[in-house]
């Protein structure tokens, strides 16, 4: 009996120290990870442009329907993940065309599936003739209101964006 006891102990024994070790050395090698620099990426949810506003704080999601020249403006949360709703009447966005600066008027965009109202909306569209034919420009956001917080004068190149990461 002593000895069947024995050999019980032995195996529980020798199934244990690999469990303990892995335990034991739980620290991961970080070195090499700290040489290469984390690229931290947002997914615009329509494959849209990004527009960074502030320290990533809030988002905007530029969405180009060509052929209807229409421009869709999204606002969302700094990862792109969750629409934040403004009560802004109206913002605008200056394109720099052939050297000759052209306005977009955005507009808000009830929704009544969401419950989002002019007023209430994270929507907000566009439509000039020009987006029909132009596929790439540069751009400033002259401001918007989102949450109490202004930004104004947000640089970036359409259909690049402005996210640095």
């Amino acid at each position: 009996m002593k000895m069947k006891n024995r050999l019980s102990s032995i195996i529980i024994a020798l199934l244990l120290i690999p469990l303990i070790l892995s335990f034991g050395c739980s620290k991961q090698n970080t070195e090499g990870a700290a040489a290469i620099p984390h690229k931290h990426e947002h997914t615009p949810p329509h494959g849209g442009t990004p527009v960074v506003l502030g320290d990533e704080v809030y988002h905007i999601e530029l969405v180009l329907d060509q052929v209807a020249g229409k421009l869709q403006a999204y606002v969302f949360d700094g990862e792109l993940e969750n629409f934040i709703r403004s009560s802004v009447p109206s913002f605008e966005i200056v394109a720099t065309i052939n050297g000759k600066p052209e306005t977009l008027t955005f507009e808000p965009v009830a929704n009544p599936a969401t419950g989002e109202t002019v007023g209430d909306t994270s929507l907000f569209e566009t439509q000039m003739e020009w987006l029909k034919t132009t596929k790439e420009f540069d751009a400033t956001l002259k401001s918007i209101v989102i949450r109490g917080t202004t930004f104004s004068g947000v640089q970036f190149n359409f259909p690049k964006g402005n996210d640095k990461d």
